[in-house]
């Protein structure tokens, strides 16, 4: 949970921006099955981040999350390995790994601060023990991971998804700046649709950057 009010309501739009394009993708006749459980996948971590920024969302069973966010780690490597759209099997795991690290990513946070909330002493079915263990440092989360070894896991694990999600951005950026406009009159030139192929990077770039937020909050 996310103690400062302002930082709780930024990360809850930020990670409802990627959960808002899934869903708009999902609508689209032309997303294909692959495509479509990823958008679910990223749709619903969007869900559980912002859940997790707030104080009811600790109260969520801890197992179907770690379950599926396991799956979806395991579906991403196992769908660019079957399916790999086009791409090498190489350059389909290359696209591939990123997303899968954020999944394996969500699912260990979740077991983590479980985990670190019954260590204190107050085990339950949730994220147990979040209101009485309260954050070393800033103080901007309600709650830490005590223990050395999670901890510099989670400071690794924002610096990888930092880096994700900055690689994400500058993949954005570029597709947005290729755009040419359409003469008056004229067909649209190639590359004309470059600003909507953005949003894909630009959200995921936005999910992996608050996830990195959430992770060195938690250190």
């Amino acid at each position: 949970m996310i103690a400062a009010s302002g930082l709780r309501w930024i990360l809850t739009l930020m990670f409802a921006a990627p959960v808002l394009y899934g869903l708009w993708r999902l609508a689209l006749p032309g997303t294909g099955l692959t495509g479509r459980v990823g958008h679910v996948l990223h749709a619903a971590m969007g869900v559980l981040m912002i859940a997790m920024a707030w104080p009811w969302g600790m109260d969520l069973a801890v197992a179907p999350q770690v379950v599926l966010f396991t799956a979806g780690a395991v579906w991403f490597v196992g769908a660019s390995l079957i399916r790999p759209g086009g791409r090498s099997r190489t350059g389909a795991v290359a696209a591939a790994w990123p997303h899968a690290l954020m999944m394996g990513a969500m699912a260990w946070m979740v077991e983590a601060m479980a985990a670190s909330g019954s260590a204190a002493g107050h085990g339950g079915g949730g994220h147990a023990g979040h209101e009485g263990h309260a954050a070393a440092g800033s103080g901007l989360a309600a709650m830490s991971l005590t223990e050395t070894g999670p901890s510099v896991a989670s400071a690794l694990l924002a610096v990888a998804l930092t880096a994700i999600g900055l690689v994400w951005l500058a993949r954005a950026f570029d597709l947005a700046r290729v755009q040419v406009p359409a003469p008056a009159g004229g067909p649209a030139p190639a590359g004309a649709n470059t600003t909507a192929a953005a949003l894909d990077p630009a959200c995921h770039a936005v999910m992996a950057l608050g996830m990195a937020v959430m992770f060195a909050l938690f250190v």
